[in-house]
């Protein structure tokens, strides 16, 4: 099973980096086309119709896949937060002093809550 998970990640990794990678490819193209519109003034008007309609169904999924991951990370916040409360909630209720006159032990375990995903 290990072997699987092992796989899954690297094909995982593999992924991530074509996506960046094309990304990349696709943000540099863009911006030469947006620098020189003479560029695509050659491209037969059929194909340049077919890359302008390819190019706003492409920003449409873009625009979706950006909402599902802002989604996510709303989510996990959320979590992090409830759980950071909850621990919170769950310790000892500050340090005071006991019938000897010394102070009482506290919970010395800390909980890091990082806002940025």
């Amino acid at each position: 099973m290990t072997a699987d998970v092992e796989t899954s990640t690297l094909r995982a990794r593999q992924l991530i980096n074509l996506t960046q990678e094309l990304a990349n490819l696709y943000r540099r193209e863009s911006a030469q086309a947006k620098a020189a519109p003479a560029f695509l003034s050659v491209i037969p008007t059929a194909d340049r119709d077919a890359l302008i309609a390819a190019t706003q169904a492409f920003e449409i999924v873009l625009a979706e896949h950006a909402s599902t991951v802002d989604a996510a990370r709303q989510v996990s916040e959320g979590l992090v937060r409830t759980i950071a409360a909850e621990v919170a909630g769950a310790r000892a209720q500050g340090v005071g002093y006991g019938a000897s006159g010394r102070a009482t032990e506290g919970d010395g375990r800390a909980v890091a809550l990082n806002r940025k995903a």
